[in-house]
């Protein structure tokens, strides 16, 4: 009897010390992220309405489910400017673009109605929050060269 209980303690321990060991690899994917982020335009910044909807950033639902955004908001971490989703279902695997210009809302593009460019040129950071107001997806962008012939932008 003793020593079946000392050979359950070292086969228990290990399985509950196993689950968490994991390679780099191995962390779980977050339903959603961001995509690219397209933060400073190349040339002169000109707040045109074609410009401001070149400035983007691309949230994607990475799960297998639609999930619904309504109430989630994107935000620009240091001036708080804010982008609040309505009704909005994000497909399984799709993604939707998240212009700082106007236009008109669709499965792929929402528009942030703004008058002024929204993120920094010289680094910004983007957070997704979620309808408890906790951050589920950021990016850091950190301007690195020169970009006024490609503009700057970043793949988070």
């Amino acid at each position: 009897m003793r020593l079946a209980r000392v050979l359950l303690v070292p086969v228990c321990t290990a399985a509950l010390v196993a689950p968490v060991i994991a390679g780099p690899g191995d962390a779980a994917t977050p339903p959603l992220k961001f995509g690219k982020w397209f933060v400073d335009l190349p040339g002169t910044d000109k707040a045109t309405a074609a410009n401001l909807n070149k400035e983007y950033i691309v949230v994607t639902n990475t799960t297998t489910k639609a999930i619904s955004l309504k109430g989630y908001r994107v935000r620009d971490y240091k001036a708080k400017h804010t982008y609040t989703f309505g009704t909005f279902t994000l497909g399984a695997k799709k993604s939707v673009t998240l212009h700082t210009g106007s236009g008109k809302n669709n499965a792929t593009n929402v528009y942030w109605n703004q008058r002024n460019f929204v993120w920094n040129n010289d680094g910004d950071t983007a957070q997704l929050l979620n309808t408890k107001s906790q951050t589920v997806a950021s990016c850091k962008y950190v301007k690195l060269r020169n970009t006024s012939k490609t503009g700057g932008w970043k793949n988070c």
